[in-house]
């Protein structure tokens, strides 16, 4: 099924393996817009550490598109592209908010994290692209990542 109009939404493209980076210079050559999060991982190697850029969907990146059938015949013939996920009634729309989170996450800045906090505990991110947002402490994770729940209402004695 195919949506007709001018409202642009984002859709997943499943990709051949290893073919993210090459599909979505593809697709931005062809004045498609379209997202490939990544994230930045430490690699160890047997005489080296290096932080690389590693796909946070492998096999998977977004459009942005209002899916008439020249777009996704477009999107579908670029090389490298596999389909869209969706189910038998056609692709399946992913929120913006969603989009706008998982940018948030390949953001390649550093958190700064302030005194230890306890499951539950009520925090103020107080910079970088959440700066001003209130959310419950769930956990820490690792040495430089913290877990915070900032989505929906929450109460200030609720578990999480």
């Amino acid at each position: 099924m195919y949506r007709i109009g001018n409202i642009k939404k984002w859709y997943a493209l499943y990709t051949k393996s290893r073919h993210e980076n090459s599909v979505n210079n593809y697709l931005l050559g062809k004045s498609i817009e379209s997202f490939f999060p990544q994230m930045r991982l430490l690699s160890r190697r047997k005489d080296r550490r290096k932080m690389i850029d590693v796909p946070m969907f492998p096999g998977y990146l977004f459009v942005k598109t209002n899916l008439n059938s020249e777009d996704h015949i477009n999107i579908l013939k670029t090389p490298g592209a596999v389909a869209l996920i969706g189910n038998q009634q056609g692709a399946i729309a992913i929120p913006d908010d969603n989009i706008a989170s998982l940018r948030v996450l390949s953001q390649k800045e550093l958190l700064e994290t302030g005194p230890c906090y306890h499951e539950g505990d009520m925090v103020l991110v107080i910079s970088g692209p959440f700066a001003g947002v209130t959310g419950i402490f769930f956990r820490k994770k690792g040495v430089e990542k913290i877990l915070v729940n900032i989505d929906g209402p929450a109460k200030s004695n609720q578990k999480l």
